[in-house]
């Protein structure tokens, strides 16, 4: 059973910083992406920042220059840095992993998203 847990959610004021960080476990044999997404009151969920093995990081236009988004191929994990948050970044935001769960070629990749932490960003 694959899982995804976020953390590092939490109130900020305007102007501050938080950082998410996002941990894959169970039988993983591969992850071939991992990503940020996050949905907003009444709004559709929307991509933040993905990082795909060997790749660049990719940024929504309204999160370049101030988030950055890193990855530890060896621990599973994703993190989402923060910085000069505003109140229109509050939503949920969603940690997802597209992985290989059984060893084989080619390999299979399916789509895993975690329950998401709550960032506020107050004014």
């Amino acid at each position: 059973q694959v899982q995804l847990v976020e953390s590092g959610g939490g109130l900020v004021q305007a102007g501050g910083s938080l950082r998410l960080s996002c941990a894959a476990s169970g039988t993983i044999f591969g992850i071939n992406a991992m990503s940020w997404y996050r949905q907003a009151p009444g709004k559709q969920r929307e991509l933040v920042a993905a990082l795909a093995s060997g790749a660049n990081p990719n940024y929504a236009a309204f999160v370049k220059g101030r988030f950055t988004i890193s990855r530890d191929n060896a621990k599973n994990t994703v993190t989402l840095q923060m910085n000069s948050l505003k109140p229109e970044d509050t939503a949920v935001y969603y940690c997802n992993a597209v992985l290989a769960r059984v060893l084989s070629f080619p390999r299979q990749w399916e789509d895993y998203w975690g329950k998401g932490t709550v960032v506020t960003v107050s004014s």
